[in-house]
């Protein structure tokens, strides 16, 4: 039965001790988070400064999230989405190059950065090297190489941390979570997640249908198209490979697909749907990943592909396997009717049954084993909200759910499915050294070199 109402015969496992419910609260499903020691004395009634690192598309969300506080900085490569976020904040300083945002970090106490993906490291490390707060859009950075760097400086920072993945903060979550952890379905051994989205390269050979995404091309535009006026294309491009500006890449969300900018949707939804069996089964690095697909693009990410993550047995939990899945790919028990068509969604399958579960609902399954079901007493709590968690943060030192440590983790797996993707062949994982032992070839796609001129330092 759907959850709001829950179905197993069997009960779940006693109510988590005070210790296991502190853990949770911290974030302790991949290792306690310390509470941020750089707090600025502040009580929530008093505002953060806050400098916006990006303030068109998502950036422009982000600032709706946050117009109560102090915004000090308006910080945008394309002049006009800083222009209209004047309007509303005339006192904010205005920049286009967000390294010069730092030269005046004493007029801010935290950042907030929604730059396309391949500068969310450049734009983030400072602010942690200076002791900034930081809210971080998803994912996390551009490559595993960049998720380790960021992560290991927030931990030295000791401030407020939270990327945006905003679908931690929801309540079905918590539920699902603690159906998990208390064994209503038993140990849990595999866990499939599946998007619909289907945007970017997929062999027209293979596909029902070839969608790009808005795209007009797959192949890298070779002349340049006229500049938008107010769109400085040079720091658009920032630590990138140099290109001339064609529509395809801007604005966005376009350049998503474009392997020099983003990952694509693997590391995109992957923020969102990976994170509930990443959080609910305490994932962290996984032994090996393997992903099948067209053959892969040289430019653009796939469409459609799936890839298969096996992780080993953690504490209590036994060794799993999680499998992504999108576009056209779907699990077989999908496919063939073992459980409900939802578009998308993550199914847990445990010793006693399944969970199937999307962003808003759960169902436990089969529904017939779970008409006596009573589902274990709350024990994560409700979230303030998910923007609203990390502003207390900042004030007060209260923890946050999505902090750089968890989100670090889930972007470096993430990325691994891509890694995996563009190798070919299944990949064992050094999480310790960030380096695939078996595949030599993985090397520039955990890193890379940076244009010249951008460095991570």
């Amino acid at each position: 039965m759907d959850q709001t109402s829950s179905s197993s015969a069997e009960q779940p496992k006693s109510k988590p001790t005070r210790r296991q419910f502190a853990q949770v609260v911290a974030g302790a499903a991949i290792g306690a988070f310390a509470a941020p020691a750089v707090v600025r004395g502040r009580n929530l009634n008093e505002k953060l400064n806050i400098a916006m690192i990006a303030t068109g598309g998502r950036g422009a969300h982000n600032l709706e999230q946050f117009a109560g506080e102090n915004i000090v900085v308006l910080c945008d490569v394309y002049e006009p989405a800083v222009a209209k976020a004047a309007l509303t904040f005339p006192k904010a300083k205005q920049f286009a190059d967000f390294r010069k945002v730092y030269d005046h970090a004493k007029d801010f106490d935290a950042v907030v950065v929604s730059t396309a993906e391949h500068t969310h490291a450049f734009a983030t490390l400072p602010a942690l090297q200076l002791g900034k707060h930081v809210y971080c859009e998803k994912p996390l950075t551009y490559n595993i190489a960049e998720a380790r760097i960021i992560r290991l400086a927030a931990a030295k920072a000791k401030v407020a941390t939270q990327m945006g993945n905003q679908m931690h903060a929801t309540e079905n979550f918590r539920r699902v979570i603690e159906l998990i952890q208390t064994n209503a379905i038993g140990p849990v051994t595999e866990v499939h997640v599946w998007v619909s989205r289907a945007w970017g390269w997929q062999d027209p050979a293979k596909a029902k249908t070839l969608d790009l995404g808005g795209l007009s091309t797959v192949e890298r535009p070779r002349e340049s198209s006229e500049i938008p006026a107010g769109l400085d294309w040079d720091l658009w491009i920032g630590p990138a490979p140099s290109r001339p500006f064609a529509d395809a890449y801007f604005p966005g969300p376009k350049w998503y697909r474009w392997w020099d900018f983003g990952n694509g949707t693997m590391s995109d939804l992957g923020s969102h749907w990976n994170d509930l069996p990443f959080w609910a089964l305490k994932l962290r690095a996984p032994r090996t990943i393997e992903a099948f697909g067209p053959p892969p693009h040289p430019e653009i990410a796939p469409a459609s592909m799936h890839a298969k993550y096996e992780y080993d047995a953690r504490g209590d939990m036994p060794a799993v396997s999680l499998t992504w899945h999108q576009g056209e790919d779907k699990p077989k028990i999908w496919t063939e009717g073992g459980i409900p068509k939802w578009e998308n969604g993550m199914l847990f399958i445990g010793s006693k049954g399944m969970i199937l579960a999307d962003y808003g609902k759960h169902k436990l399954l089969p529904e017939k084993d779970f008409v006596d079901f009573k589902p274990p007493e709350p024990f994560i709590p409700k979230s303030i909200g998910h923007w609203d968690e990390w502003v207390a943060a900042c004030k007060t030192g209260s923890p946050t759910m999505s902090n750089f440590d968890y989100a670090g983790w889930l972007t470096e797996a993430n990325h691994l499915g891509n890694v995996a993707y563009r190798t070919g062949k299944k990949i064992e994982w050094d999480a310790e050294k960030l380096y695939a032992p078996n595949a030599p070839e993985a090397e520039p796609f955990i890193r890379r070199e940076y244009r010249k001129g951008w460095s991570l330092s």
